[in-house]
């Protein structure tokens, strides 16, 4: 075999259509992909509120029925991921025409906006007296920061789609990106316990403005600008034209399903199972540290093996880890902090190498500096997509096998462990072999790409 179909077998993309746009020579320095991917650091205080931290803050705080919650909340997040692929195109043409920080600029101020009206307005207007008024607002407040952060997110995702020309290097775009927006996880969940909510709004805006002032300097894409001749929602749904980033979107969201069930039930596993609610806040700063920390691993084996490839060893880590979390008992606190550790190594490979596998499928399909908020749009929708499936299977199924909230979870295999466990566990399975029958065996064709080009493109 050589080494060009060696590279291939292992992961990584055949070069499908050939690209005649100017190259750097020399890498990206570290400076200059921190600059990048400084944004990152700020939208991470957004997404652990809006998903780990809000409905407990109303719920405890104002005494907001927690049905009333979910409804709004998955309401907003329907209408959220609808719009992924809008602000994707809009992207494109900011992009395009040399404004993508402006647009994230002008998106910010909505994020700013709508996050500090989302904290701070249950504290002048009670729910009980004027439930519809409080929905009204609190939709409103949603729609704001959900519209804001998907703008910036999506059109920062397509702008690092077009920084590197290798796999290694789009890899280490987002390991910067990645791994920035781990250590806002981190500072955001100190402040949220040190600060309450002006505190934790306050540093979050000095910390949005911090990334846009730094990522304005940071490198632009190499791919010179064209216009795609698709427009409107032609141009927004080409992506899913092509089989290649329909196979790769379906192991991802398999993936990010076993990844968001255990995210979803990880409080009531620690409470219910481990019998050590007292330490959450400890097993979820050792889960994002070594998140973090680790995506240097994740980097090399990328050099190694390929991106695909190190995907697969990310999935079958994950599966041994939760099968070593199914076998801890009540009292377990230091085992399952080994858990908390060995699942944070796991997470690079998720939030790493899909991104860096789909920057390299846009360039294979000739669709860089065109379509990459098109695809990222996608993207986007499917990632808020495997949120919603996450809770909308787990909890029901949790609730049909009589598991009640608080109650301790004994026993061999109590419905608790069975979900949050074994679960995740099947679905890495399926993910993984999703991967390695539906794009990297395909992937040793040199022929993959192109032939379905021809037959899925106008």
């Amino acid at each position: 075999m050589n080494p060009a179909r060696a590279a291939t077998a292992m992961g990584s993309l055949p070069a499908a259509v050939p690209d005649a746009r100017p190259r750097a020579c020399r890498p990206h320095s570290s400076l200059q992909l921190a600059r990048y991917g400084a944004p990152q650091f700020a939208l991470s205080f957004v997404a652990l509120p809006l998903y780990v931290f809000l409905p407990d803050y109303y719920a405890t705080r104002y005494a907001v029925p927690l049905g009333f919650l979910g409804v709004v909340l998955l309401l907003a997040r329907l209408l959220d991921g609808l719009i992924d692929p809008v602000l994707g195109r809009i992207a494109d043409r900011m992009l395009g025409v040399g404004r993508g920080w402006g647009f994230m600029a002008v998106s910010s101020v909505a994020l700013a906006l709508g996050f500090a009206l989302l904290l701070g307005f249950p504290a002048r207007l009670a729910y009980a007296p004027q439930p519809a008024l409080f929905a009204a607002v609190m939709g409103l407040a949603l729609l704001l920061t959900y519209a804001g952060y998907s703008a910036v997110g999506v059109t920062h995702q397509a702008w690092g789609a077009g920084l590197g020309d290798t796999e290694a290097e789009r890899a280490r775009t987002f390991a910067w990106r990645e791994a920035l927006g781990l250590a806002g996880v981190l500072v955001a969940a100190t402040v949220t316990q040190l600060g309450g909510a002006s505190g934790f709004t306050l540093v979050f805006t000095a910390s949005l403005a911090l990334g846009l002032w730094l990522v304005k300097s940071a490198p632009r894409p190499r791919d010179v600008p064209g216009l795609h001749p698709l427009r409107g929602w032609r141009a927004a749904l080409e992506p899913l034209r092509h089989v290649a980033f329909r196979r790769l979107l379906l192991v991802y969201l398999a993936s990010g399903v076993a990844a968001s069930v255990p995210a979803t039930l990880v409080l009531f596993f620690i409470r219910d199972r481990i019998g050590a609610a007292q330490l959450s806040g400890l097993y979820l700063f050792i889960y994002f540290a070594f998140g973090a920390a680790c995506v240097p691993l994740w980097l090399r084996a990328v050099r190694r093996f390929g991106a695909a490839a190190s995907w697969l060893i990310g999935m079958g880590l994950t599966v041994a880890v939760f099968l070593w979390a199914a076998l801890l008992q009540p009292g377990d606190r230091w085992a399952y902090a080994g858990v908390c550790a060995a699942s944070g190594l796991a997470l690079g490979s998720d939030l790493v190498l899909p991104p860096a596998l789909l920057a390299g499928l846009i360039r294979s399909l000739g669709h860089g500096g065109r379509l990459e908020g098109a695809y990222f749009g996608i993207w986007g929708m499917a990632t808020k997509l495997t949120l919603a499936l996450a809770a909308g299977v787990a909890l029901p199924l949790l609730a049909s096998l009589g598991y009640a909230p608080g109650a301790a979870a004994t026993g061999v295999l109590p419905p608790l462990v069975a979900v949050y466990c074994l679960l995740p566990c099947g679905l890495k399975l399926v993910s993984a072999a999703l991967l390695w029958f539906g794009w990297m065996r395909p992937a040793r064709n040199p022929d993959f790409l192109t032939a379905r080009q021809r037959r899925n493109s106008p």
